[in-house]
């Protein structure tokens, strides 16, 4: 246990360190007191009796160093001082102080803020014990590898309970929850009974939901609800005596058995849920539609399932390959639907279920991944930047660090001290990168949940991403630290003492490692402005697509009716008065009502259009309107007439057609008076054409598409988005909008409003958020090359002082000083930016499937990047020339 005794005492040392060196001193002086004192009674005079007992004792100053050395942690030590030494350095230096924390603050603080999204989105385990025994379950086909199951289907597999252990249906829903104030809007999920057993997490209070919960009519008590922490706080006012209280749930009382912790995160991570119901409570929760109803029909649940002990995925999935079939048989009653599954190659597959199910790590996985790259090029750049800086700053230094050694310091404490620098730096740069990231991962998270007002991110930094920073600050300590400090320390000591500090040696002038980390960085920033500028074009052509119709101006209000008393004609005519009210609103020039908003990725499809001219069945996306809609969307009508009210139940069917719908259905033909049909044998009379419009999304193309009315629509109590044009702000609109509804249908939930504008940008979020995030790595990357050609150059000019000052003196003009300081950065430039172009060129091409209109080898991209580059380096190499073409020759060769 000695070395126990060693480590608590060198522990010990390291508090009330000062007293103890005052021990020291004490006994020190008392030693060499009495060592005086006894050469004194031998008869020398005192000052020689001190000269003589400091002889026989030694150095003092190395007794007390090797006692430390014993006592303490000599290195923490030694790092400490280093550190006060650096921030001393820094003081003396604030400008390139503050310039090298806030690149590489730029670098680090980035990269956090998109780990944290990527740990959040892609890496990080739902918080359930043992979460690598989770598997997510699809129905798979060639066409769609990650299809979900009808309930039926998931009934039976549910059975096989020796592929695993628990297996559990699970589907995001919002639900009508009956508050003091009417009927609010709450996000919910809905669950099979073994839903909670899979991911085994204990309720706060109560217990979850069980299979004897999830039937018909759900238990004796009828159906029963467990619910958030937070919606408890905020509904119940955390009374303990919940459990057993009632919640009407879709004009229901659903009774509350149980309370979820806070710390719950349900299959979807990355939607909010606050009620979780049985699956079997669907027809209430949807009412007046039933996706049970439909039976094998309807694909409308997830599976997340859990491994039986010891059964690894490979083997679950086998064992799913195996019973696909047999599942089949037993879930469809239908022959054809099976014969067409199996054509279709129809089998169960298992994926890891460790994260959940998020439909944003699906869409967003390769853009972060895109995104991270260009983050770790901006990083690298900032290292390259401050190496080259500290490179520079090291040499300005170099009698210093000359005579350091001289005066006996070794060439390895000497690089501690120059590392401790660097490692100050980046300690501080770290951290405000650090206090930046959250802001920034906060943002680009809502970014990306764009109009889902459910969506939950936690971009928080846990230990995953601290251990992240850690790494990336150590690594950022050795790239921007190690080669200066082992190229400063490795030169010619006589040289440097005799050399001053405004002079520089010929051959220092052509060394190559500070032009190949320059010309690295011009490299590096021309790569980042290329895929900045082919980002950018991509989303201008995007942007700049025809839409078919103008959405400025246009703002969304959509309504649920599904629980209150109206329907058919009458409900109609609620719709009619209701948008009679909104047009009397100041500001508001048009109103109309739709059934699918364009762009939103929510569409509905008919298969099974013809007409007499047709070749065959066309599929053909249907949307129900009201009048009014094609002026208020600025959809110009071709030919015909816009519906009216008056074409009602009563009336002949009637339909409109776009464009390509008209050309698909009636080749060659006048479609305006004809007739089509739709799959389910009814006939329709096409009263007009109008313009394509994008209707599923802008990169497609404009969507074969037909208009139904309202006014004839057979939908039970149909819930359609009120389409207003305004004139003016939004927000009077907003505030107006539910006080109507509060009047005119006080049971419905208040409407949820969203302007046209965002819309059109949540559906290319992905494209905006590239866009955004590269040209802002560009301009930054720009910056630090400017801020990194700019430093070394003025740095090398201050120490070629003499030479230039002797230049002028021997009758060289301004203009040659100028372009004799300029050359040196323009040819790094020129050099760099051809082995940028060539890597970008390469580079480029993974891009391509993110790119709209755009080739990834767009000269103009590319020339112009070249271009701005070229530029921001003259610009950056200008300043110190000029400076040096101001030199006072006489006062420059004074200097030394």
């Amino acid at each position: 246990m000695d070395w126990m005794r060693v480590v608590m005492s060198r522990c010990a040392a390291l508090i009330g360190r000062r007293r103890r060196d005052e021990e020291l001193d004490e006994e020190l002086r008392a030693h060499l007191e009495l060592a005086a004192e006894e050469n004194v009674r031998r008869g020398m005079g005192m000052e020689e009796a001190r000269t003589a007992a400091l002889r026989a004792f030694g150095g003092v100053t190395q007794t007390k160093e090797a006692y430390r050395a014993e006592r303490g942690w000599p290195l923490m030590g030694q790092v400490g001082r280093d550190l006060r030494f650096g921030f001393r350095q820094s003081r003396r230096s604030p400008g390139f102080a503050m310039t090298a924390i806030l690149t590489l603050a730029l670098g680090l603080g980035a990269n956090t803020a998109i780990f944290s999204l990527i740990e959040a989105l892609l890496l990080r385990p739902l918080p359930v014990p043992h979460p690598e025994e989770l598997a997510l379950v699809f129905a798979s086909r060639v066409n769609n590898l990650h299809s979900g199951f009808s309930m039926p289907l998931f009934q039976a597999l549910e059975k096989r309970h020796d592929i695993f252990e628990h297996s559990a249906a699970f589907d995001a829903r919002p639900m009508q929850v009956r508050g003091s104030s009417g009927n609010l809007e709450v996000p919910g999920g809905m669950v099979s009974g073994e839903f909670f057993q899979v991911l085994e997490t204990p309720p706060l209070l109560g217990r979850y939901l069980t299979p004897m919960d999830d039937r018909e009519g759900g238990g004796a008590g009828g159906f029963g609800a467990v619910i958030s922490e937070s919606f408890w706080r905020a509904w119940f006012h955390s009374a303990p005596d919940v459990v057993g209280s009632k919640l009407m749930i879709a004009d229901t009382p659903f009774t509350v058995v149980g309370v979820m912790p806070k710390s719950f995160v349900w299959a979807e991570p990355t939607e909010r849920a606050d009620i979780y119901v049985p699956t079997w409570a669907e027809p209430v929760i949807d009412a007046p539609y039933s996706n049970l109803a439909n039976g094998y029909r309807t694909v409308w649940l997830r599976v997340i399932a859990r491994r039986n002990p010891g059964v690894s995925l490979g083997q679950a999935n086998a064992a799913l390959r195996a019973v696909s079939n047999p599942v089949l048989e037993a879930a469809i009653p239908d022959a054809n639907w099976i014969a067409d599954a199996r054509r279709d190659h129809f089998q169960f597959t298992a994926e890891p279920g460790a994260g959940g199910l998020s439909l944003l790590r699906w869409n967003f996985e390769r853009p972060l991944i895109v995104i991270f790259s260009m983050c770790g090029a901006m990083l690298l750049l900032a290292c390259l930047n401050l190496a080259s800086l500290l490179m520079a700053r090291a040499t300005a230094r170099g009698r210093e660090l000359a005579t350091r050694l001289a005066l006996g310091a070794s060439r390895r404490r000497l690089i501690q001290q120059l590392m401790a620098e660097s490692l100050l730096i980046a300690l501080l740069g770290t951290a405000a990168g650090l206090a930046a990231a959250p802001v920034v991962s906060r943002s680009l998270a809502a970014l990306l949940a764009g109009t889902n007002r459910y969506a939950m991110m936690d971009t928080s930094l846990d230990l995953r991403v601290f251990l992240f920073v850690a790494g990336m600050a150590v690594a950022a300590t050795v790239m921007i630290g190690l080669i200066p400090a082992i190229r400063a320390t490795g030169s010619n000591l006589s040289d440097q003492i005799k050399n001053g500090s405004h002079t520089m040696p010929a051959r220092e002038r052509f060394r190559l490692l500070p032009g190949v980390l320059l010309g690295l960085e011009v490299a590096l920033a021309l790569i980042l402005a290329v895929g900045a500028g082919l980002l950018t074009a991509s989303l201008a052509r995007l942007y700049g697509t025809g839409l078919g119709f103008d959405p400025k101006g246009l703002v969304n209000i959509h309504f649920d009716m599904g629980k209150q008393s109206l329907d058919d004609d009458a409900l109609a005519r609620w719709y009619r008065a209701f948008g009679d009210a909104l047009r009397h609103l100041r500001g508001v020039s048009s109103v109309t009502f739709e059934g699918q908003t364009p762009l939103t990725g929510s569409t509905w499809s008919d298969d099974g259009v013809h007409s007499p001219f047709s070749n065959g069945n066309q599929t053909v996306y249907e949307n129900l309107i009201a009048p009014d809609y094609f002026r208020t969307l600025r959809i110009p009508i071709l030919a015909g007439r816009d519906f009216q009210w008056e074409d009602n139940s009563t009336t002949e069917a009637k339909i409109v057609l776009s464009q390509s719908a008209a050309r698909k259905l009636f080749p060659g033909q006048n479609a305006v008076g004809q007739k089509v049909t739709g799959h389910h044998g009814k006939s329709y009379r096409v009263i007009a054409v109008v313009g394509d419009i994008h209707y599923t999304s802008i990169r497609e193309a404009a969507a074969v598409a037909a208009y139904l009315p309202i006014s004839q629509a057979v939908w039970h109590k149909a819930s359609y988005t009120a389409v207003v044009r305004l004139d003016g702000p939004a927000v009077p609109l907003a505030v107006a909008a539910r006080s109507l509804v509060g009047r005119m249908a006080p049971g419905v939930p208040a409407p949820v409003m969203t302007t046209m504008s965002n819309v059109l940008d949540a559906s290319i979020r992905s494209d905006r958020m590239m866009a955004m995030l590269s040209v802002f790595f560009a301009v930054c990357a720009l910056l630090v090359t400017a801020i990194g050609l700019y430093g070394t150059l003025a740095y090398t000019t201050a120490r070629r002082t003499s030479e230039i000052g002797i230049r002028m003196a021997l009758g060289a003009q301004r203009a040659q000083v100028v372009g004799m300081v300029v050359r040196e950065n323009v040819w790094i430039a020129y050099g760099g930016s051809l082995a940028g172009l060539a890597v970008a060129w390469l580079a480029s091409r993974t891009l391509a499937s993110f790119l709209y209109g755009t080739s990834v080898h767009d000269p103009w991209v590319l020339v112009e990047s070249v271009v701005v580059l070229i530029l921001v380096a003259s610009v950056a190499s200008l300043l110190p020339a000029l400076r040096a073409a101001w030199i006072d020759p006489m006062r420059a060769l004074r200097t030394e």
